[in-house]
């Protein structure tokens, strides 16, 4: 198996630390559970403290204050952060809400929009999310309706935004619309958009399989939006937000493969201490072939992971393998998981059990950040017309 660097263990090592001694016993203490919904006020007090000890921007370049990482360390420290068991362990690497989401925003970004807006969420003072899905517009990101009319210094934003991960804890949005209407992704912008600001609605009365709280629609109303926030040229949007989606691709599976082996550990250890029938249920055959059966695919999905990221690091084309990554992390995520529920039998079933919430959230990420049809669709093509 590919290691990661001796600077990427160091921060491991250092970030389990953090979340052992400060995130745990703060989310007992708080009551947190699996699946809901966390007090905005707790998860800024973690990103403040986070970005302190510097974990919050350590998924950065080092000009931008990170660590500079290589993308197999990116996903030894994502993973890492999942496998400690903490339900905030993605907060801590600000990976909902803060600069992984605009880290690459800096190339395009004015001095203005820097200062305003990126340096904010760097410092842990501004919480962003990226707005692009919506009714008609899902796996087809092109087909956005979201308007965006020039009015002097000004545009003038109406649409609707859905299904928007970290919209009900967010200050700002990264937000697509069109304003080229007929020219296709070429017609689209970015804008960054002040979700506290009037004729701005933020919808989150509803709860996605993973549980409330992080996912919310966007409703705006003749919203009036400066022209300096405009992100890069007019037009440039839906390339500026496609422009990374195959690394990004890569970098969604540590998440899917933290929590696979996460269960795979909670299940080891249930099934060595769950007796029935006098004897640990680990002993049963039934049981011990569906450890192994999991143990073998997380290696597999695992090893396919990092290979690929070796590869990227290495200069190498990965936009066939990294969709891959994708489709093959989320499918057997969910099955390694699947099997967990099924070794804790009862117990699994429960809310407030890490298994029974990974299920939900393993499920959902077949669909999230691309459907397995959309990375099957990219896959296709790379083989049948390869570069």
């Amino acid at each position: 198996m590919i290691e990661p660097s001796e600077k990427a263990k160091r921060i491991i090592s250092d970030m389990q630390a953090f979340i052992r001694d400060e995130i745990i016993p703060l989310e007992k203490k708080e009551q947190l559970q699996w699946g809901e919904a966390h007090p905005k006020a707790i998860l800024a007090d973690v990103w403040k403290r986070s970005c302190e000890l510097g974990f919050y921007n350590v998924m950065l370049p080092e000009a931008l204050g990170g660590a500079g990482l290589s993308v197999v360390d990116l996903c030894s420290v994502k993973e890492a952060a999942i496998l400690t068991g903490s339900m905030l362990a993605p907060h801590v690497l600000g990976e909902l809400s803060g600069p992984p989401r605009i880290g690459h925003l800096f190339k395009v970004a004015s001095e203005v929009q820097v200062e305003k807006f990126l340096q904010p969420v760097c410092r842990a003072e501004k919480a962003v999310c990226f707005a692009l899905t919506e009714a008609e517009a899902g796996s087809d990101a092109s087909a956005i309706k979201t308007s965006a009319l020039r009015e002097g210094d000004h545009y003038v934003l109406n649409g609707a935004k859905r299904y928007i991960s970290g919209a009900p804890y967010a200050d700002f949005a990264v937000l697509l619309a069109v304003t080229g209407p007929g020219q296709g992704a070429g017609g689209i912008s970015a804008f960054f958009v002040d979700l506290k600001g009037p004729d701005v609605q933020i919808d989150a009365d509803y709860q996605v399989m993973s549980g409330g709280g992080s996912h919310g629609n966007i409703q705006l109303d003749n919203v009036r939006v400066p022209a300096e926030n405009r992100i890069g040229e007019e037009g440039a949007g839906f390339k500026l937000a496609m422009g990374r989606i195959t690394l990004n691709r890569l970098l969604h599976c540590p998440t899917m493969l933290g929590m696979a082996g996460l269960s795979l550990n909670l299940s080891l250890d249930y099934a060595r201490t769950r007796t029935q029938f006098g004897k640990p249920i680990a002993m049963f055959q039934a049981v011990n072939h569906m450890l192994a059966d999991m143990a073998t695919e997380l290696l597999a999905a695992r090893s396919m992971m990092y290979a690929t990221a070796a590869l990227n690091d290495a200069g190498g084309d990965i936009r066939t393998q990294a969709p891959m990554c994708k489709l093959y992390a989320s499918e057997a995520a969910f099955r390694i998981v699947d099997r967990a529920v099924q070794v804790h039998g009862g117990a699994g079933l429960i809310r407030g059990n890490p298994v029974e919430w990974m299920f939900r959230a393993t499920r959902m990420m077949r669909i999230l950040t691309g459907t397995s049809e959309i990375q099957r669709n990219t896959i296709a093509k790379g083989i049948l017309m390869p570069a």
